[in-house]
């Protein structure tokens, strides 16, 4: 046998192994498939529960050696998960920088940094994360579907939370500069900085009572913060509502005939031109 025949059937081995991998690790519409996701899930909770132990003073104290065996194992199989998952993609670069590669890299790398800053591996808890995969592995399509109307709805509200956020951020920093020159320090507002904080959290309705204003018009002024605060609680609710509205309109099914949004899904007949619909349509 030639050295290229060799090269070639060795390359071709490969090839069926990392498609085999791929397979196991990507794929759930195959027993092993599924499989490997059912365990890697109960390892993730596994994983998170281990590091909520460790937390608790008095099992630290006890089993403190076991834990840490525990979540170095954890880190280790997701390591190997990890690279598994680079190998054996077609595109590797894609899959790294894809939300679900940062969120698998991500779950790995603070058990590595805790050996050089202590705490940091606390942070294994972005593992759960990774349980977002359960909408797929269990086939809940329809989770992925609202979900998909939640992220769409979102996104189109970005621009008005956004322009909502900054009024409120505006408002709270002239209100804030506005009671530090009414109360002072007497009153515990000691700098414009710790009034603004007083600001955001009465705008909030969270009112922690560390600091309060004493004089009659810091109160005044206070009342209506408040007063306000209830308000602007309403503002990103209602944007977010007629997105999610307008979203879910669109995500509905199309008549095939004049375009209108069917509803509901099962429907026998367009409630907009009236036609027919059959049931391939229907179910489409």
């Amino acid at each position: 046998m030639s050295i290229q025949t060799e090269k070639t059937m060795k390359v071709r081995k490969n090839e069926a192994l990392r498609k085999k991998i791929y397979t196991v690790v990507f794929g759930s519409d195959t027993p092993g498939g599924r499989l490997f996701d059912r365990v890697l899930l109960v390892l993730i909770i596994l994983s998170i529960l281990s590091v909520f132990l460790e937390s608790v003073a008095s099992l630290r104290a006890k089993y403190l050696l076991y834990i840490l065996i525990a979540e170095w194992l954890f880190t280790a199989i997701f390591t190997v998960e990890y690279i598994l998952r680079i190998y054996s993609s077609e595109k590797p670069a894609k899959y790294i920088w894809s939300f679900y590669g940062l969120i698998d890299l991500i779950a790995v790398l603070p058990a590595y940094i805790s050996l050089f800053f202590g705490g940091a591996h606390y942070l294994v808890v972005v593992r759960a994360f990774r349980l977002l995969r359960v909408f797929r592995i269990l086939k809940l399509s329809r989770f992925l579907d609202e979900g998909n109307i939640l992220r769409s709805a979102l996104r189109s509200s970005m621009y008005k939370i956004t322009v909502f956020i900054a009024s409120v951020i505006t408002l709270v920093t002239i209100v804030g500069t506005l009671m530090y020159i009414i109360e002072g320090d007497k009153s515990g507002f000691t700098s414009i900085p710790v009034s603004i904080y007083w600001a955001i959290v009465t705008i909030t309705t969270v009112g922690y009572g560390d600091i309060s204003p004493q004089s009659p018009l810091g109160q005044f002024l206070a009342s209506i913060l408040m007063v306000i605060g209830y308000g602007i609680i309403a503002v990103p609710t209602g944007i977010v509502s007629v997105e999610m509205a307008r979203a879910t309109d669109e995500a509905r099914k199309k008549c095939p005939y004049c375009k209108a949004s069917i509803y509901p899904a099962y429907a026998r007949y367009c409630s907009n031109c009236g036609k027919e619909l059959t049931q391939d349509e229907n179910a489409a």
